[in-house]
């Protein structure tokens, strides 16, 4: 990735905006954006490397007694928000986490996929491409500020204001989103009722999973300006399409996309067979990073056109994994089972594993599936070679301990802490006594 900011570019642009802080931002383990505010006046320190946090205070960091950890900050990732105030504004960088000795830490998310792209890299590659579509949802917000279970507006998919009263907030996001840099392609109502997308241009997976965070945390400051809570929860209502973030993908090497041969069945190249090889073999595998949450599991269901299903098509939506028409530059693949629940640098750095291993391998894919798989019996599907992926959390858990593939990808830190504090997600939930079991039995029994 080139160098957009140095040091002298910073400090002039900090001066045009009239930045009085830096938020120094990271992504602990499940995904959650953290941050540290400093004044101007700490900003050298931090640029030398130097600005120290507690990591056992961090979900999946350290132990207390190997607290003392350092944030360094990505120049590349400056930007000015600009919604903030006019008395001086904040701009942020986003962080690796180094240990007290100088060397990266294991347990950062997003070290852990710079250490997946070294390994592409080491294949002979030089650039995965991403474009994700992230979907949200936008609740009313009671007299406290607290979310309510009650939609903005019950439109449809491509729904116009107005019956599409989020429309005007999806604008302010949008125009926030461009203002800081983010090249945005369509933005649209989805097909639940409080469901929207906003699509931004593709890019390097390490820029593209920064994005994806920045992307969160604009969309929930801009809708609370609205009086509106946005959440990117999977599933957050019975009965309607649930928000996934399908992920497109693709190799590069030398400005060349090692996905397209023009002269390839459908135009694919045996690289991305290999690749799409890796993806489905150990598609139950990485599930339960790409869908970490008890919640995921509830949109990964037939009839709301979640996949369920480990297959692939180049025609039709139904598997796990589809090939969208576009071919050239555009060749890609479409992972569309991943949900905006993922920790984005987790996701995408087992989604790469799992494909290397396909290429490195020399792996075949099965044959297409291009007939809808929710109307096939279940013998029709076994005949087929169609597995199910995980309907569970618990389900996704077993697989991913099972796979040494991507074990090895995550690496014993983030996966150890990963399946402890999934562990007892599960438990938690399992144990709960719901609202449905009362209203199905209270009475009854």
């Amino acid at each position: 990735m080139s160098d957009k900011y140095t040091r002298e570019t910073i400090m002039q642009k900090i001066k045009e905006e009239n930045v009085r802080f830096i938020r120094l931002q990271f992504t602990d383990l499940l995904g959650t954006i953290k941050n540290v505010e400093i004044p101007l006046s700490q900003l050298d320190k931090a640029l030398d490397n130097k600005m120290m946090f507690d990591g056992s205070s961090i979900e999946g960091f350290v132990r207390i007694e190997e607290s003392d950890m350092y944030l360094y900050p990505d120049l590349n990732s400056f930007v000015v928000f600009p919604w903030t105030s006019d008395k001086g504004k904040v701009a942020r960088f986003v962080c690796d986490i180094y240990n007290a000795d100088g060397t990266p830490f294991s347990g950062c998310p997003r070290y852990n996929l710079k250490k997946s792209l070294e390994r592409m890299e080491s294949l002979g590659f030089d650039k995965f491409n991403i474009g994700t579509e992230p979907e949200f949802f936008l609740f009313k917000l009671d007299e406290k500020g607290e979310p309510l279970l009650e939609l903005n507006d019950h439109g449809g998919y491509f729904d116009l204001a107005p019956t599409d009263l989020g429309e005007n907030c999806r604008r302010d996001i949008v125009l926030e989103l461009e203002e800081m840099g983010f090249e945005i392609e369509a933005s649209h109502h989805e097909g639940a009722p409080g469901q929207h997308e906003i699509d931004f241009k593709y890019s390097d997976a390490l820029k593209h999973a920064d994005d994806i965070q920045t992307f969160k945390l604009v969309v929930k400051t801009i809708a609370r300006k609205h009086n509106l809570h946005a959440t990117f929860m999977p599933k957050p209502l019975f009965g309607v399409y649930g928000s996934g973030m399908h992920v497109n993908m693709s190799l590069f090497k030398n400005g060349k996309n090692m996905f397209f041969d023009e002269d390839g069945e459908i135009e694919l190249s045996k690289t991305a067979y290999q690749f799409m090889a890796g993806i489905l073999e150990h598609a139950t595998s990485f599930t339960a990073i790409t869908n970490p949450i008890v919640n995921s599991y509830k949109r990964l269901v037939p009839g709301y056109e979640a996949p369920c299903y480990v297959a692939w098509s180049g025609s039709n939506r139904s598997p796990l994994l589809r090939i969208p028409s576009s071919r050239g530059l555009s060749t890609r693949i479409e992972v569309r089972s991943v949900d905006p629940a993922s920790n984005p640098y987790l996701a995408l750095s087992v989604l790469l594993v799992a494909g290397l291993d396909g290429i490195e391998n020399e792996k075949e894919p099965p044959q297409a599936v291009d007939q809808n798989i929710y109307a096939m019996t279940k013998k029709e599907r076994v005949q087929n070679g169609v597995i199910d992926l995980p309907s569970t959390l618990k389900e996704a858990l077993d697989e991913l301990e099972k796979d040494p593939v991507i074990i090895e990808g995550l690496g014993e830190h983030l996966f150890e802490h990963f399946m402890e504090a999934k562990a007892i997600e599960w438990e938690m939930f399992d144990n709960t006594v719901h609202p449905w079991e009362r209203e199905q039995y209270l009475t009854s029994y």
